[in-house]
């Protein structure tokens, strides 16, 4: 289960990331552009499963129009791209299966 958050300020991401590096808090980030038609169905999908889901890990999303600065933290050249941030690890994918995988989306 995931709970989502629409981020479109660059220093509400930074914050959360500074914050994780303290508490190592389980998140994900999804970069995508609203000018790509896969992003847009991607987030279509993630919302009508998870919009109205209060529990669960978060998934913060993050689209290329508010953000532009914020693709550079992850090195994102492509979209959608999904960054898990576990308590030690950061598993970065940008293989469109994969990412509707770890979203459990069908």
């Amino acid at each position: 289960m995931y709970q989502l958050k629409f981020l479109e300020r660059e220093n509400d991401l930074n914050k959360l990331i500074k914050f994780n590096k303290k508490r190592k808090e389980n998140f994900s980030i999804l970069f995508v552009s609203l000018w790509d038609d896969i992003s847009t169905n991607l987030v279509n999908k993630v919302k009508e499963k998870y919009e109205n889901s209060q529990r669960g890990e978060m998934v913060y999303v993050v689209d290329s129009f508010h953000m532009p600065h914020s693709f550079v933290i992850y090195k994102t050249t492509k979209v959608p791209h999904l960054v898990q941030l576990r308590h030690r690890d950061t598993v970065s994918e940008d293989y469109l299966p994969h990412i509707l995988k770890a979203l459990k989306i069908k």
